[in-house]
């Protein structure tokens, strides 16, 4: 939220500088994010006044001026506005002067042959307004010479993050009142002008939502004019980011933005019938300010009347009954609406505004009579015109919550010792009313006070925050025991195995749009959804990681990546049976694009393959203190995989610790995704526990004798997995043989149809002496048994 310091002024009586003001806000819980000074922008821009002006000798459009700047001689300018002309009094950038709306550095230069000493501004050139139309006119008093940011009042803006919980701060009226209770000024509370009505409002209200709508006041105000706002005002509104349209459209979000409480104007000649604030009736469709048609359903507040809806309630109002240049009589609306149901629509339609966010957090339903009557002061002030009876609708929601309070519970929970005549004062300032007993009535704006820990924290952030001591927690005597998990420590270990090998770690949401975890939920369990999510694209908890990962090497691509190796550890989601977690740690990796740029040694580029998956998967698992010797190779990846390309490891033919492979061609259409992608997933819960093992590990000893390799060509069945075969060749005999691989495969002429020649190496490592020919011809024969049982045989 952003605010002038002459806007916070109009609340706020203090000699603060802005640092201190900055300081307290911070001080107090309202962090602010950043501090404009406009008058930094307008440093070199002066009040000067035209003595001449001629047509420029080589070029119609311009003029060559002479220009009295109060410090000296004339100067001489080249100026192309239609408007300049001898006798005005406008703003003349001096040589040195940045442009604040391009930044362009002026400087004593020639334009068509004829020296110019600076220029003569517009207002958007100044960035204080949009008219180009020509230059800046000032009243013939203004004083020439002076600093035009003097002249113009610009104040330093001041934006402040305002938390969810305080809605009652999204008005510049809030920030005073906090500043006010943390001795930074005395606050200056607004009151609301009398209104002198003129007769009844021709215009019936009515509530046929109370649920949607507690309340809803209006009046009707005849004969205005609705031309500029004035200029204070258009300032302040620049200030806070607006840009100033038209005096009842200013007058509307300058009561929103000065004392947190949306309005609208609707204008009278198009409206037809009663007011009502109703449900939408399925179907119906509403043009909203925004330019755009929304399609509305019955579970949504709107203002009808009777040719349709002109207002989707507390969000935004519609283009056919807003207010133009040409609108006399204008119907002003203020209301109450259900915080709930405000969210809720806004998320459905995909639609933000200013007065959504301030009303689904919770406006201040004591604040409608006085909103009203200040509105229609403002208008009556700025437009003329005549104001009708205030007619209510409903009734706000205004009981007030009573809270018993410990002063006590200060020390304990915030750990300051404040005395209880402060915590008395504090709590009053900010208008909580303190009775005996220590019984304190909340005042109804404060929606985010439920329970005295509540009231604590009022009293601390407002004796300041900075207070609050550190105080080191207890530690026991000697050295600290680890405090990681065993999964803490797993998780730790392959981060950096898996950035080790090349892999870059993203973070990603935990929430997906429905059909994409949906696309993933299939074979993984019941989906979670969520009843109330940021937005509908983050409405499901993620079944698996590969979606974020895939979406995240789209993106990449999509900004011109050739590859991407991402990898992420997190969470997935299941609704839980009984006695299962519906939390589950897992790993994820996705390889897309190129693994290797083309060359002129390999040629074209290469992508990654099933193979790549697989390396990673085993790698990982194998830093995660899995038995990867004792890993089957199976299928069943589930359907987002390729059918061909895809496997799972597993320990024993249930026990799933990962799968692998490239993704299904109709995976990759989901995510509008070019393939081949391939992926990985390591399910980290069910990895075994490692046995506890001694503190520290035995010392290395190399082996005093050399290792022998023999190799062994099988005959094998054309299904046979190469891995099953090297897992049967190793089992063979666990003491001598310590490892075995693959090094050819091969099928075709002397081959029988059915089968193919696969290779393995073995590598025998003796012991305490070396192995006789006995006894390698022993193991051999072990091994060649071992792979008869999976349908081998020995070539000749």
């Amino acid at each position: 939220m952003k605010f002038s310091l002459e806007w916070l002024k109009q609340f706020l009586e203090t000699d603060a500088s802005v640092a201190e003001i900055a300081a307290a806000l911070n001080r107090i819980g309202h962090e602010v994010e950043g501090i404009e000074d406009p008058a930094e922008k307008l440093r070199g821009f002066k009040i000067a006044r035209v003595l001449t002006a001629a047509r420029h000798p080589d070029a119609d459009k311009l003029q060559v001026l002479t220009v009295d700047a109060g410090d000296g001689g004339p100067l001489q300018v080249v100026c192309g506005a239609p408007n300049a002309r001898a006798g005005m009094v406008g703003v003349l950038g001096l040589p040195g002067a940045l442009v604040p709306a391009n930044g362009m550095e002026l400087r004593k230069s020639a334009i068509r042959g004829v020296e110019s000493n600076g220029m003569m501004c517009s207002v958007r050139e100044l960035q204080i307004g949009e008219d180009h139309e020509g230059v800046i006119e000032l009243p013939d008093d203004a004083p020439v010479g002076a600093d035009f940011a003097a002249y113009h009042a610009a104040s330093p803006v001041f934006d402040v993050a305002i938390t969810p919980n305080r809605p009652d701060c999204m008005g510049v009226l809030g920030i005073a009142r906090d500043l006010a209770a943390a001795d930074v000024g005395t606050f200056k509370p607004f009151a609301a002008p009398a209104i002198e009505a003129a007769g009844s409002c021709p215009v019936e209200i009515r509530i046929d939502d109370p649920e949607g709508c507690p309340a809803f006041y209006g009046r009707v105000i005849t004969g205005v004019t609705n031309g500029a706002s004035p200029e204070w005002m258009q300032r302040r509104l620049a200030s806070a980011g607006q840009r100033p349209i038209s005096a009842l459209v200013d007058i509307t979000n300058y009561v929103m933005l000065a004392f947190g409480r949306p309005a609208h104007a609707y204008d009278l000649a198009k409206l037809s019938g009663p007011v009502v604030a109703r449900r939408a009736k399925a179907g119906e469709e509403v043009l909203a300010l925004n330019g755009k048609t929304y399609a509305l359903d019955d579970s949504m507040t709107v203002i009808a009347d009777d040719a349709g809806v002109h207002d989707i309630a507390g969000i935004m109002g519609g283009e056919d009954s807003g207010v133009s240049e040409g609108t006399t009589d204008v119907l002003l609306e203020i209301a109450y609406f259900d915080p709930t149901r405000i969210g809720v629509t806004g998320r459905s339609l995909s639609l933000a505004s200013d007065a959504r966010t301030r009303f689904e957090r919770g406006v201040d339903p004591a604040f409608l009579d006085d909103g009203l009557e200040i509105l229609t002061a403002l208008i009556l002030q700025i437009c003329g015109g005549t104001a009708s009876d205030m007619v209510r609708a409903g009734q706000p929601p205004l009981a007030a919550k009573v809270i018993a309070f410990d002063p006590s519970l200060t020390q304990r929970l915030g750990g300051v010792d404040v005395p209880e005549a402060e915590q008395r004062r504090i709590l009053a300032a900010l208008d909580f009313s303190v009775g005996d007993g220590w019984q304190v009535t909340c005042p109804p704006r404060r929606h985010d006070i439920e329970g005295p820990a509540d009231l604590v924290e009022e009293v601390v952030r407002i004796h300041g925050l900075d207070k609050v001591t550190s105080v080191a927690l207890p530690r026991a005597d000697g050295v600290a025991r680890p405090t990681a998990t065993p999964l803490q420590q797993t998780e730790r270990k392959l981060r950096r195995t898996a950035a080790a090998r090349g892999l870059n770690e993203a973070v990603t949401w935990s929430f997906l749009p429905g059909n994409d975890a949906d696309h993933f939920a299939e074979g993984n369990g019941e989906l979670w959804v969520l009843d109330n999510p940021i937005s509908e694209d983050m409405k499901a908890m993620r079944p698996s990681l590969i979606p974020g990962l895939v979406a995240a090497a789209k993106r990449n691509a999509d900004r011109g990546a050739a590859g991407s190796r991402l990898f992420e550890i997190g969470r997935r989601y299941f609704r839980a049976d009984a006695g299962a977690s519906d939390e589950r740690p897992t790993l994820g990796v996705v390889l897309a694009g190129e693994k290797s740029p083309r060359g002129w040694t390999s040629g074209k580029a290469a992508g990654f393959d099933a193979y790549d998956a697989k390396a990673e998967a085993l790698a990982l698992l194998e830093a995660a203190g899995a038995p990867v010797a004792n890993l089957q190779v199976m299928g069943e990846a589930g359907p987002q995989f390729h059918p061909g390309q895809s496997a799972t490891l597993r320990l024993g033919p249930k026990t799933v610790l990962a799968r692998f492979g490239a993704l299904h061609p109709a995976t990759l259409k989901v995510f509008d995704v070019d393939g081949p992608v391939v992926a990985v997933e390591l399910f980290l819960d069910a990895i075994p526990p490692r046995k506890s093992a001694a503190f520290a590990r035995p010392a290395y000893s190399p082996p005093a004798l050399q290792a022998v390799t023999r190799d062994f060509a099988f005959l094998v069945p054309t299904g046979l997995a190469g891995g099953d075969l090297v897992r049967a060749v190793r089992g063979a005999d666990k003491q001598a043989i310590v490892a075995a691989r693959v090094f050819d495969v091969f099928a075709g002429q002397g081959v029988p149809e059915g089968r193919k020649s696969v290779a393995v190496e073995v590598t025998l490592q003796p012991g305490e002496k070396s192995f006789t020919d006995a006894e390698i011809k022993g193991v051999a024969d072990r091994i060649v048994a071992a792979a008869a049982k999976l349908g081998a045989e020995l070539r000749g």
